[in-house]
């Protein structure tokens, strides 16, 4: 209710003002002195007594003449205000309904209250209608960007994501700056409805000046949805950098999105400094990350001390085995054979002649370490 409370602040005062219009038949005096006193009462927060007259006079001038028509039209808008003030929605727009389904109501008059009443509708809970009645008005009418964004919402409480999409972006259009719960719903928006790249260029759009971590992780991950394993990492480590993205989690995804994005020897990088400065536990697994991220990244020198390291450590045949393979294929005979040695059985394992070719002394020119 707390939304249709906001809502109702701007509203009221609307609904107790009289319309003009230039094509309404004259109303007799003593009608406008009544719908003057009891705005004023309304005012002053005579609700309930408003609410009773106006429903009373709404009905008795039913099938009157134009004049009586058209004050059956202003009792029912004074009794929608009052219904506004009982924080009752669902009867204010039924109020409004009355009213702008009055015959002589003029068009531009039935389209303020259909305005109107498609507002209440949504405040009420209403959706479908009040989705209607809004679209309907906005098809016809400019509106103002917040009538979009309404929309937008409205459609997106439905699940109906193409058409809320569509009405997010003519939102987006009107809207220099969105706020942070509007650039929040655009974004859910634009993604449920498989438009994922807007959704992105909207998440990147000021991302710099933004403390909002979730913010960051959401444009990374909509990167590599994307397929661009690149811009997620330089996104999050953008984010790493600014301090926006900290602690060991963030830290783990972000040398994975280095490894994935093509950066291998950054993710090798951050995942050496980590281990020396204890950010993440020294255990076997990270130290065969590190070894394979280097090995990615083509850094000889530091792939092989990494895999000896690792492999010394763990005494695994795999390990040992890997490392003589990388040993051989970078001309390292000498460590190539004492990994060789190392792997025992497991050789027999591997489809490859590099064993036998260190076994027969065919292998490449030994380069020293």
């Amino acid at each position: 209710m707390s939304h249709f409370r906001h809502f109702a602040l701007a509203a009221a005062g609307w609904l107790l003002v009289a319309p003009t219009a230039s094509a309404a038949p004259a109303l007799p005096g003593a009608f406008i002195a009544d719908l003057e006193r009891l705005q004023k009462r309304l005012a002053a927060g005579e609700t309930e007594a408003v609410s009773q007259r106006t429903v009373y006079q709404a009905e008795r001038l039913a099938g009157g003449n134009a004049a009586d028509r058209w004050a059956r039209a202003l009792y029912l808008q004074l009794a929608a205000g009052a219904a506004v003030r009982s924080n009752d929605p669902a009867a204010a727009a039924a109020h409004l309904r009355a009213a702008r389904e009055t015959p002589g109501v003029e068009a531009a008059q039935r389209d303020r209250w259909q305005a109107e009443e498609a507002r209440l509708r949504l405040a009420a809970g209403e959706t479908k209608r009040g989705i209607e009645l809004l679209a309907d008005w906005l098809g016809r009418h400019e509106g103002e960007p917040r009538d979009r964004w309404r929309l937008a919402r409205a459609l997106a409480e439905m699940e109906r994501w193409e058409a809320a999409a569509d009405w997010t972006e003519r939102a987006l259009a009107v809207t220099p700056e969105p706020s942070v719960a509007q650039r929040a719903l655009a974004t859910t928006v634009l993604r449920r409805a498989g438009r994922d790249a807007e959704a992105l260029s909207l998440l990147t759009e000021g991302l710099a000046a933004s403390g909002d971590p979730e913010r960051w992780r959401q444009a990374a991950a909509l990167a590599q949805r994307l397929g661009d394993a690149g811009q997620a990492a330089a996104i999050w480590e953008a984010g790493w950098r600014r301090g926006v993205l900290v602690g060991s989690e963030d830290l783990r995804r972000l040398i994975g999105l280095h490894l994935a994005g093509g950066t291998p020897a950054r993710a090798a990088e951050y995942l050496e400094e980590a281990l020396d400065a204890g950010q993440l536990e020294d255990s076997e697994a990270h130290r065969r990350l590190l070894a394979r991220a280097w090995e990615a990244a083509r850094d000889r020198d530091r792939a092989l001390k990494a895999w000896t390291t690792l492999a010394r450590r763990s005494g695994s045949s795999d390990d040992w085995l890997r490392l003589g393979q990388l040993a051989h294929a970078w001309g390292d005979i000498e460590l190539a054979t004492l990994a060789l040695g190392a792997a025992g059985g497991k050789l027999g394992d591997v489809d490859s002649d590099w064993g036998a070719d260190l076994q027969a002394g065919l292998g490449p020119q030994k380069t020293g370490r």
